[in-house]
């Protein structure tokens, strides 16, 4: 069976990181197929490579001379050959990247060019294959990736090459022009490669050593979650917290294949395993992990007899959708429903809201509060578990954190709290210690 391995920008950012790739890479003959993403930032204030192309492009579109402009990208990847000490030279691929510049073939196949540059340097370096993604990984007409045809094309690509890399990032319109994917990128081809492989699984290598169970900018030194589901992954996503994005891994979910996200720089840590099911063992903790967002406002409404009312919820859910307003929690009561949204959402339009919803619900009472945080406490071990929620509001309580919302997932593996703003902070500090510290003290 083969892995399928991606790098971030950080793990490639000079020589000394590609020396660290490769060692990597040959310390597990499974290591295959290799993803790497453009070089990042090499200190605080670099310049990350796609930064620099995204400048370069912007000046040639304005008449700026294409030499000068590019310097310092050609300077960067020059570096990194002469360090490794390869036999490569990469004029040709400047020379075309020149032309195709002043001929505007667009922002996305300038950003895509750092992906690029960096597969052949690695491919050479290790002595891989080099497949330009561009050659199997598609999108549509209307610039939707076609998953069915790059699974096709690029399975019967990789088949006969055992061992590539492959540059993340990007792939083909139907014209051959180049298109790049949103956030997540790299992360996306990496998670398409493993599918089309069929990986045993699919290793993302980043600057930290896996999920941490909280916000480290919140948490000082927060436990790192050894296994994770991908519902869980998705939730803890959801609310704001992840190294990847969700939606960079639905493919290798759609195909059951794990993911292990590792630290290029510590690669001994067993990092985060993400796993298809709960089948692998749970969190030493009774929780997986803690995230939240602020910025959301609460629509409450209250009606008497709420719920004798025939269509009040389908007439309810009419209006916020006519105005571009989507629900993100409903907690309802007999007379009452609290709407949850994005604050961005109501900007602009607040008054004509609160008029049309008056005008087709009929409320007894309406109003819009503002300044809500939502916190979300994950983990599929608090399906057995008695007292989760007694917890959760207890730590709140005794931390003087009122309650203003409460709601829980059909699925029991969330118990979401709405709050305010201003205890964001505070009452993710106390749910961890309530969760993590004391059952470390325990044990």
């Amino acid at each position: 069976m083969s892995k399928v391995v991606k790098f971030g920008g950080s793990s490639l950012a000079d020589a000394k990181q590609f020396k660290k790739v490769a060692d990597i890479i040959k310390a597990d003959e499974e290591r295959c197929y290799v993803i790497p993403s453009a070089p990042g930032k090499r200190f605080g204030d670099d310049t990350k490579v796609t930064d620099m192309l995204y400048h370069c492009y912007d000046e040639v579109a304005g008449g700026a001379d294409f030499a000068k402009s590019f310097a310092p990208v050609r300077e960067r990847f020059n570096g990194i050959i002469s360090e490794l000490g390869i036999d490569l030279s990469l004029e040709d691929e400047f020379v075309k990247i020149g032309r195709n510049f002043a001929s505007c073939a667009g922002r996305d196949y300038a950003a895509s060019r750092g992906e690029y540059l960096n597969g052949i340097i690695l491919a050479k370096y290790l002595g891989f294959t080099f497949v330009d993604a561009a050659k199997g990984i598609f999108f549509d007409n209307k610039g939707n990736f076609d998953g069915d045809i790059t699974n096709a094309c690029l399975g019967a690509i990789l088949d006969r090459t055992p061992r590539a890399v492959i540059p993340g990032f990007y792939g083909a319109m139907p014209d051959g022009s180049i298109k790049t994917f949103s956030r997540g990128g790299s992360d996306f081809t990496g998670s398409v490669v493993a599918k089309a492989v069929k990986a045993s699984l699919y290793e993302n290598w980043t600057d930290v050593s896996g999920f941490l169970v909280a916000d480290p900018r919140i948490v000082a030194n927060p436990e790192v979650i050894s296994v994770i589901t991908y519902s869980e992954l998705r939730e803890l996503s959801y609310m704001g917290a992840g190294v990847l994005h969700e939606d960079s891994i639905f493919p290798v979910r759609s195909a059951n294949i794990p993911i292990n996200i590792k630290n290029t720089n510590s690669p001994q840590d067993a990092g985060t395993l993400i796993v298809p099911t709960g089948t692998e063992p749970a969190s030493k903790y009774l929780i997986t992990g803690i995230a939240g967002k602020k910025e959301f406002s609460v629509i409450s409404i209250e009606k008497d007899r709420m719920n004798s009312h025939k269509g009040f919820m389908r007439r309810l859910l009419q209006v916020l959708e006519n105005h571009g307003i989507f629900p993100e929690h409903m907690p309802t009561g007999i007379d009452t429903v609290s709407v949850v949204v994005n604050s961005h959402e109501l900007e602009h339009q607040s008054e004509k809201l609160t008029e049309r919803l008056v005008e087709v619900v009929k409320p007894d009472h309406f109003e819009i509060i503002d300044g809500l945080a939502l916190i979300a406490v994950v983990g599929r071990g608090m399906r057995s578990a008695k007292g989760t929620a007694t917890r959760v509001f207890a730590a709140l309580s005794h931390a003087d954190i009122n309650i203003r919302m409460i709601d829980q997932g059909s699925s029991e593996l969330n118990i979401i709290v709405g709050i305010n703003e201003k205890d964001f902070e505070k009452a993710i500090k106390v749910i961890y210690d309530m969760f993590i510290l004391s059952e470390q003290a325990e044990k």
